[in-house]
């Protein structure tokens, strides 16, 4: 519990995050005036964690959590089976959203590693090609290649623990991805793919 730091300055919170916050819970709902509802119940709920005093290791993530139940809690009180089908695909967007931002990852933290590791990574996983085409492609032994691709993921698992903050559900599935600001090269690279 060490690293849970209190931040419930409940009014900067909201300026900085409320329109993304707006944005996010549009884009599943699409009608706004269930989007401000639901705007409004994150308000409250964000409101009443922070008057219990309790912190959070990362807000951003925290909050669009508390969004994201919010939604799920919306379509739960509905007993029609288009909105159960409704819900299914919201939970999933945010599933397929959240993985899809840390590929967006892969190929610059592809870099931090070691090229005769990285290499056969990227042949393999990213281009898709079969072990032993990798193998041949880039001159080593079948071994070498499967036991340089497993260190690769190793290594690479490792830069995304010390880069990022990522939360997965209870099946593993990442539901919320983010790079931390001490990381300063995807930090950079961040800034660069969202101008």
């Amino acid at each position: 519990m060490n690293n849970i730091k209190t931040n419930c300055d409940v009014p900067a919170l909201w300026l900085e995050h409320k329109n993304e916050l707006r944005n996010y819970i549009f884009k599943r709902v699409k009608d706004d005036d269930l989007t401000n509802d639901i705007l409004q119940d994150v308000l409250l709920k964000v409101y009443n964690f922070c008057m219990s005093k309790s912190g959070v290791n990362n807000i951003r993530s925290w909050l669009f959590q508390i969004a994201q139940n919010t939604i799920v809690d919306h379509y739960r009180k509905k007993t029609n089976i288009t909105h159960h089908n409704e819900l299914s695909e919201i939970i999933e967007e945010d599933q397929n959203e959240a993985f899809h931002e840390a590929l967006n990852y892969i190929n610059p933290m592809l870099e931090f590693l070691p090229q005769k590791y990285a290499e056969p990574l990227r042949l393999s996983d990213i281009e898709g090609l079969k072990q032993a085409e990798v193998a041949k492609k880039l001159n080593i032994n079948l071994s070498a290649t499967k036991s340089r691709i497993k260190r690769a993921r190793d290594l690479l698992k490792a830069e995304f623990i010390t880069c990022c903050n990522i939360e997965t559900d209870k099946q593993g599935k990442i539901i919320s991805f983010e790079i931390k600001e001490s990381c300063e090269p995807l930090q950079k690279f961040k800034k660069e793919i969202r101008k």
